[in-house]
This record gives structure tokens, C-alpha cells and sequence, in this order.
């Protein structure tokens, strides 16, 4: 098991449950952050935020740890909701005015192709079929007016 960074004292206790439950599924999936990072769309310095309630993760990213660790839909869907009550409650960044240097949190990076839900997935093989039949037709026009000009 990780030995991990005491979290802030000042978490909201729904942020505080989140990541402690979040470093409890990653340490259950042995992998290092690097690994980790390896086998998601995240890296590594983003996992390690995401662990030390530095920055809330994606949704895709707690997706994807739950999808490693092998949980079943229904412990995953738990995740979820835990997700959304930490993310509701979790602290932003102050920001003044003429500081921009203020970090923010980081978008979704690009979700990989095993991430994207399935209704948005385009099939790739849809249009190459669709090639495959119109040269076949062609082709058998082909032949029908070649046997007809011979005969």
C-alpha cells in the first residue's frame, strides 16, 4: 500500500471521503502512477493531483481506474455519485483580479476510443463496406456487359 500525503484539514468532508475512496481503489489496482497513467488518457502528474485532492479528476479518469480495478457496474456507478458530491463541494482555486497565474483545473483531455460511449463511437469499417459493395456492383456490370459484347 501507497504511502500517501496527509490530505488538507480544511477538505470538505465529501471530498475528503472521495479521495481517500479513490486512493484506496488505485492502491487496489497495485499499479504506480506511472503505470497508471500508462493505461489512461491521464498522466501521471495529473493522477497525483487527482490523489492528493489537489485537483478534482475527470469523470473519464474515474471512469477509468474503476474499468482497471475491475469493479462491477454497480460499484462503479457508487463511484460516480461519490464523483458528483465531491465535485459539487470541492474548493476552486481564488482567483484575484489581476492575477492570472491562478491555476485552473484542467480540462478532459481527448477521451481514448475505450472511453467514449458507445452511442457516439462511429463504426470504422461502415464506410469501407459501403466502397466494398459499389466496386463489387461495378464490377459485375463489368462482367454482364462484357459476356453481352462477346455474344
Amino acid at each position: 500500500m501507497s504511502a500517501w500525503q496527509p490530505l488538507p484539514d480544511d477538505l470538505p468532508p465529501e471530498v475528503r471521503h472521495f479521495v481517500e475512496q479513490l486512493r484506496l481503489l488505485k492502491d487496489r489496482t497495485g499499479l504506480s502512477l506511472v503505470s497508471l497513467g500508462a493505461r489512461t488518457a491521464y498522466s501521471k502528474s495529473s493522477w497525483h493531483r487527482y490523489l492528493n485532492a489537489t485537483q478534482p479528476p475527470p469523470r473519464q479518469a474515474v471512469a477509468a481506474l474503476c474499468r482497471i480495478a475491475g469493479l462491477a457496474a454497480t460499484e462503479a456507478e457508487r463511484f460516480g455519485v461519490r464523483w458528483e458530491l465531491a465535485v459539487q463541494a470541492w474548493p476552486r482555486p481564488a482567483k484575484s483580479a489581476g492575477d492570472q497565474s491562478a491555476p485552473e483545473y484542467e480540462d478532459d483531455p481527448t477521451l481514448p476510443w475505450w472511453d467514449t460511449p458507445e452511442e457516439t463511437r462511429r463504426r470504422p469499417g461502415g464506410r469501407l463496406l459501403l466502397y466494398a459493395a459499389l466496386l463489387l456492383l461495378l464490377m459485375l456490370v463489368i462482367a454482364v456487359v462484357g459476356v453481352v459484347a462477346l455474344g
